[in-house]
């Protein structure tokens, strides 16, 4: 594993934009683990061998100051916020008493300096002691914030960055923040904050300031599809910000050994029906209402027809002949827009693909298991495509050897089957089902039905009983009709999740980085049912528990013995079985 480089410079005035120094520092103490995995592969990034390895993209980290954890402890004792912090107050109570707080007036002249030299977009990140660690890594669990940058004036700026700050800060003392530490050996308490401050990669059009492609890359993947295989990986793409990536939206996911092959589904109609039609950017127009305690204050999520106009499609999409019926590569032609990334993955122009496996491979040697990355591209005409590295984390992954047959799916004792499962293992520990009741369910009420997930799910931590969760379509979505729009720390608890199938919400299986992410961490079985009926959940079974709790819509059973859960990583065959 590559040390952390201990030569990390000291913010100045003229190094934020210097490319010979993209990572500086501000105040003492540690850089947190997510600054301190980009510190690690700038190393890599900056060698000559590998800068002329892929010469025809401009690589390397976006230029980043971290505020170390000292700046965070001074914060906090300070202004006496551990108090309040720790109260388990709702969330917005806390941002504001965090808004009120004073920054310390060491670090104010470094941040001021650094606003009046930069006007472009700034994402300012949670890089904390506890994440992207081996075993527990906390994705998507602390704030980010971006601003715009682009007022007039330095003090707006300067305020605007303080408020992200704060904001980023709180965050580590939200619900979802203190929900997760339930699943982890850690409390609130052990945490620490550094703070990334980074240029956001992207351009302006208009109004809009966005990439035109943002990822994530695993090196891991038990839900393969086609002829690729778990540890050929997979990666998932978006236009725009990578928000809509990790929070799970729709993107395009390929496999990097199988760049050219198309998802499993039946035609280009139903690739139409799972395209992305919107997309994420930074606010560059009109201030929004005032709301530093709301982290997309400055965002937008325009509809596809706004980059058709800023033209940012050409490496992105196909289209739609209406003559022929098929697709065809670019946007020469007018018809409905695919998001395939056809032109970046099938042409030769660009080694996209290739320095994805080369960077997957790097990253999975300097830390000894596999990895996740985050990136964003742009393409300016007349110039090198611009690769952004924004992020390198671990994975956890099983490495037992378990083998499920097709025969087991379907013996009497089954509750549930599949033959497309997440994860890897044995679990024989499980007396407790929360799921939600097939007869009565509304897709209308998903809001209503995740806070009641919510309150069981602390009930089971707090009694210490992991549980298995069924419900339909995605968990973790963003999109509230497409599925249950749970954050991690609402089904914590959860050690197996089904995705049960109900007419007119069959998904893809969950591929949210983030929700993703904390799966495999907590080495969670997961289970997408598919819609054929092949593989029936035993909802009359299931009816006949003891229950412990119920709802309008979900129902919490305890069994007599515990179920047994199996899951082969290898064939993605899974099964539950009651004795």
């Amino acid at each position: 594993m590559t040390e952390l480089p201990d030569n990390l410079i000291a913010f100045g005035r003229s190094l934020f934009l210097n490319s010979e120094n993209r990572i500086t520092t501000i105040g003492n103490g540690s850089i947190g683990g997510k600054a301190t995995g980009l510190a690690r592969i700038n190393q890599f990034l900056n060698t000559t061998e590998f800068k002329s390895q892929f010469e025809p993209i401009d690589i390397g980290i976006p230029a980043m100051t971290a505020i170390r954890t000292d700046v965070f402890d001074a914060f906090m004792k300070r202004n006496k916020l551990y108090d309040i912090a720790l109260s388990g107050l709702p969330d917005d109570r806390i941002a504001h008493a965090f808004q009120k707080a004073a920054l310390p007036m060491e670090i104010l002249g470094d941040l001021r300096a650094l606003i009046a030299q930069v006007h472009s977009p700034l994402a300012i990140r949670s890089s904390s002691m506890l994440e992207d660690a081996l075993g527990e890594p906390f994705a998507g669990i602390y704030g980010t914030k971006m601003t715009p940058n682009n007022q007039p004036d330095t003090t707006t700026r300067f305020n605007k960055l303080v408020e992200a700050i704060k904001y980023v800060y709180a965050s580590t003392f939200f619900k979802a923040a203190r929900d997760y530490m339930k699943a982890t050996q850690h409390t609130s308490e052990d945490e620490k904050m550094a703070i990334i401050i980074q240029e956001v990669v992207g351009q302006r059009y208009g109004d809009r300031f966005y990439p035109e492609c943002a990822g994530v890359a695993r090196s891991r993947n038990y839900y393969a599809f086609g002829n690729a295989s778990p540890t050929d990986g997979i990666v998932s793409l978006a236009l725009g910000l990578g928000k809509t990536v990790v929070d799970g939206g729709l993107c395009w996911s390929y496999s990097p050994a199988y760049p050219k092959a198309d998802p499993p589904v039946g035609s280009v109609y139903d690739l139409l029906k799972i395209t992305q039609t919107k997309f994420w950017a930074v606010n560059m127009g009109t201030a929004p209402a005032y709301d530093p305690l709301k982290e997309t204050e400055y965002l937008a999520q325009p509809d596809l027809e706004k980059a058709e106009e800023d033209k940012t499609l050409r490496w992105v999409a196909s289209t739609l002949d209406p003559h022929s019926g098929r697709l065809v590569m670019g946007i020469g032609k007018n018809g409905a827009r695919l998001l395939n990334f056809a032109p970046l993955l099938r042409l030769d122009d660009i080694p996209f693909n290739q320095l994805i496996i080369h960077l997957l491979q790097l990253c999975e040697q300097d830390y000894g298991t596999a990895v996740e990355i985050e990136f964003a591209m742009t393409f300016a005409p007349g110039q090198k495509p611009k690769f952004g590295f924004l992020q390198v984390r671990p994975m956890v992954v099983s490495t037992e050897e378990v083998e499920v047959n097709t025969e087991e799916l379907k013996q009497p004792d089954v509750l549930c089957s599949s033959p497309k499962v997440l994860g890897n293992g044995i679990n024989n520990e499980i007396l407790d089902i929360v799921f939600m009741k097939p007869g009565v369910f509304d897709a209308s009420l998903t809001q209503k039905i995740t806070v009641e997930i919510d309150h069981m799910n602390e009930m089971l931590c707090n009694e210490k009983k992991p549980y298995l969760l069924i419900g339909f379509g995605r968990w973790g979505t963003s999109d509230a009709w497409a599925g249950i729009p749970v954050n991690w720390g609402q089904i914590s608890g959860a050690k197996t999740i089904v995705e049960a199938p109900l007419a007119g919400m069959n998904s893809e299986l969950s591929q949210g980085s983030h929700f993703f992410h904390n799966v495999t961490s907590f080495r969670v079985l997961y289970f997408s049912v598919p819609y054929s009926g092949e593989y029936p959940i035993n909802w009359d079974w299931l009816n006949s528990q003891h229950i412990v709790n119920e709802t309008e819509a979900i129902k919490h059973v305890r069994l007599q013995q515990p179920l047994s859960i199996k899951v082969d990583g290898r064939s993605g065959r899974g099964v539950i079985r009651f004795t």
